[in-house]
């Protein structure tokens, strides 16, 4: 699975500090935190027939995530807000559309790790493209030998843009010819996939890790919702990579692809045993919600 370009996205504006830029002329300071130090936290945001689908809870955690971090002069939610919806107008992107929503500590007034030296408040960056979900209808995994950070090293629940650790199961999947790679935490249990988080579903109960060694995912936090809602048992607990190959049906979930299947693992087939398809029900709820829930853009 390897992302492909749109045109569309030629001639888009981005949003850097407080105004907009041309696509070309769009950067940042070799000074700025993302450069020296992947010092930043970000937000994956989607964008459907003219509404943002969950923007309120994308930015608690930007917020989140940038106080844990003891950032600085953090914009408020308001000024985030109304760049966001400058960026969407001046690109009239009203749906097909995923943002990136960047908040790094900002400028430094010279090369080094210390925070005191950024002292120029944060930085706001806003890439919205045009680009619908990218993952095919199923995707094969391997376990990558890289585990995922425990809290006791960089707690996952900070969303920051030090993506070392994943880039490197990515890799590993890359070399092995798959699409993404299964992270399993220190203790063995699965923790999510390098960009997403992973559920399995067995004798019609969903299954999913907890978020111990895993980002607490919006898109994850909206399936149990769902099968709450709708009466589907739902379970959080530690699971095993050979649960996973014994399971009826395998998906994995994140804003770039919503919901996906999962074909393989570690060439191990998931086969779905019942007739009925949890997983199908489940993408119908889910657009159900795109389709009706959401901060409607104001342009």
């Amino acid at each position: 699975m390897l992302q492909q370009y749109d045109k569309r996205n030629n001639d888009i504006q981005i949003w850097v500090g407080d105004q907009l830029f041309a696509r070309n002329e769009a950067k940042v300071s070799v000074f700025d935190s993302t450069v020296q130090g992947g010092d930043a936290v970000w937000e994956g945001v989607r964008i459907y027939d003219g509404k943002i689908f969950c923007l309120d809870k994308h930015l608690n955690r930007l917020m989140a995530s940038a106080k844990a971090m003891a950032f600085a002069h953090i914009p408020t939610k308001a000024f985030i807000v109304d760049a966001l919806m400058q960026t969407l107008k001046a690109n009239n992107q009203k749906d097909e559309t995923h943002v990136r929503l960047t908040l790094s500590r900002g400028l430094k007034i010279t090369s080094g790790m210390d925070p005191r030296l950024n002292q120029f408040g944060s930085t706001l960056i806003i890439v919205a493209e045009w680009k619908p979900p990218v993952y095919p209808p199923s995707i094969k995994l391997i376990t990558a030998s890289q585990r995922r950070n425990s809290p006791m090293c960089l707690d996952s629940k900070i969303h920051h843009n030090n993506l070392i650790n994943n880039i490197l199961a990515k890799i590993e999947a890359n070399f092995a010819g798959v699409d993404a790679a299964i992270m399993l935490d220190i203790y063995g249990f699965v923790s999510e996939a390098n960009g997403v988080n992973i559920f399995m579903i067995k004798d019609g109960t969903v299954f999913t890790s907890h978020t111990d060694a895993c980002l607490p995912g919006i898109t994850r936090a909206t399936v149990i919702e769902i099968c709450k809602s709708n009466h589907l048992p739902i379970v959080e607990r530690n699971v095993s990579i050979t649960e996973f190959y014994s399971a009826d049906e395998v998906f994995v979930t994140g804003t770039m692809g919503e919901l996906t299947a999962v074909s393989e693992i570690d060439g191990r087939k998931i086969d779905q045993q019942h007739n009925e398809s949890i997983l199908q029900k489940l993408k119908e709820y889910f657009k159900k919600k795109t389709e009706t829930e959401g901060t409607i853009l104001n342009f």
